[in-house]
């Protein structure tokens, strides 16, 4: 053997020693994207009976907003009704009511401006009453 063959051999060695160290760092990597996509693979499965889920959801929200939606129409409606009605009576009893009210009020004033000024009299000295 020459000393050419000997390198040649050496080199050889060293170069399958070189192949080998690579290989198992190559094997994990390969083992880690075999898990990676398996992952992958199981949040894909997941996923779809979860955006069914919420897709039903979000159906349901928006079922729930129309009739929300109608419910606040309507109360609108009873509230606009409501202003009418006391719109009318302020309208047709208010003004009588208000006028019955003043009557009773200066008719009471009167009757306790007469009782006054009677017991006034009454209690005046020097002067009697009769019987």
């Amino acid at each position: 053997m020459s000393a050419v063959e000997i390198a040649a051999l050496i080199a050889a060695g060293a170069f399958v020693l070189l192949v080998l160290l690579l290989a198992i760092p190559l094997l994990k990597l390969g083992r880690t994207l075999d898990a990676a996509t398996e992952a992958i693979k199981t949040a894909n499965d997941g996923t779809d009976p979860l955006l069914v889920n919420a897709n039903q959801t979000i159906t349901h929200v928006n079922t729930q907003l129309e009739r929300v939606d109608g419910i606040t129409a309507n109360a609108q409606a009873v509230s606009g009704n409501v202003s009418a009605l006391s719109s009318v009576f302020t309208a047709t009893l208010g003004g009588p009511l208000v006028k019955t009210a003043a009557l009773s009020y200066g008719v009471s004033k009167a009757i306790k401006a007469r009782r006054k000024k009677k017991e006034a009299k009454a209690a005046r000295p020097g002067r009697r009453r009769k019987q």
